[in-house]
């Protein structure tokens, strides 16, 4: 198998600058929606997505003073009494780890301390975040807080190496040995998505996968042995070959970079079904690509939605580095997950 995304990176390129308001400012959307709630300013997601899409595609900002720009920019959007940085498709914790995770490509942290986070830096408040998440019913979204505490408090410096004992420990003890994902008696078929992926409208576990894709990332980030890998390898290919998230690889989202990452990065921690995984993800590489080629850049919503322009271009990156050579581009890209957490 050979596919080319040299000519999709080009229009990622031409939509990101389609979107520029000024050095390192950029709106998220063009145009607004039928209920009128995008805002098109600039926005906290369209500055920190392109921060991300530039780096992971060897065009990210080298020049001291336009670099200068970008953080002003991106430093500028934090509330200084609260710490947070709060934008109105996401909980504050994911805004702000969101954010200070692109800080972090310019070797920068926000510019006031975290003050709404730094409760969670006592063991039993962090234990009280994390068991009183809605594991059940709403896994996907409520793994943005659960997610993002961590990546929060460690990129801000705030987090020592005691507390990601803590957090860690929590985890090796809360996964779920049938499936792989979190939490450990709370996985069962549901129908519950997120604004950006959507919903299929049949049972899945589906949401879990998404979910436990971000606390994966963490571990990945730390270095960190997850407890049952086997089992999310298993589940993530039953997903994929049952059909069970019908849109999977048809959506321009982060449905399919939380697929792709869990899928590989269980697989780098053990020993199993290595043909299996890699015959699935050639599979679906070739699917998804087909697909997402054939978009129109100008005119399609959810490639001129910069967020989820990132998610699909997160997809890109890990499906390249597990292909080799397989899937070209001029420049390699650089998943930025591999250099820290959270997107």
């Amino acid at each position: 198998m050979r596919l080319d995304i040299t000519r999709h990176i080009e229009s990622v390129e031409k939509i990101i600058a389609s979107h520029q308001i000024g050095t390192g400012q950029y709106r998220r959307w063009l145009w607004q929606d039928k209920g009128g709630t995008r805002n098109l300013d600039i926005n906290e997601y369209g500055c920190a997505d392109v921060a991300n899409i530039l780096y992971m595609i060897g065009r990210f900002p080298s020049e001291p003073v336009e670099r200068g720009e970008w953080i002003a920019a991106l430093q500028g959007l934090q509330d200084p009494e609260t710490g947070l940085f709060v934008e109105a498709t996401h909980h504050p914790i994911h805004t702000t780890a969101h954010c200070i995770a692109a800080l972090e490509l310019f070797e920068q942290k926000a510019k006031y301390p975290l003050k709404e986070l730094r409760p969670y830096l006592e063991r039993e408040n962090l234990y009280a975040l994390l068991d009183g998440l809605d594991w059940a019913g709403n896994p996907w979204t409520a793994s943005h807080q659960g997610a993002g505490v961590f990546a929060a408090l460690v990129l801000q410096g705030d987090a020592d190496s005691r507390w990601r004992d803590w957090y860690f420990q929590w985890f090796w003890e809360e996964q779920d040995p049938e499936t792989g994902f979190w939490r450990k008696g709370c996985v069962k078929p549901i129908t519950q998505g997120d604004s950006f992926s959507g919903t299929d409208l049949k049972p899945s576990v589906f949401p879990f996968l998404a979910g436990s894709f971000h606390y994966l990332f963490n571990h990945e980030y730390a270095h960190m042995p997850i407890r049952f890998p086997e089992r999310m390898i298993d589940t993530c290919l039953d997903i994929f070959y049952s059909r069970q998230w019908e849109r999977l690889g048809r959506s321009v989202s982060f449905a399919e970079i939380d697929w792709v990452y869990c899928l590989t990065r269980a697989g780098r921690q053990c020993h199993y079904r290595f043909d299996d995984i890699r015959r699935a993800l050639r599979e679906f590489a070739e699917g998804y690509i087909g697909w997402l080629c054939s978009l129109d850049p100008q005119t399609d919503d959810g490639l001129n939605d910069l967020h989820t322009l990132f998610g699909s271009t997160c997809a890109l990156a890990e499906l390249q580095a597990a292909l080799p050579g397989e899937i070209r581009s001029e420049k390699p890209l650089k998943l930025v997950l591999d250099r820290r957490p959270f997107i």
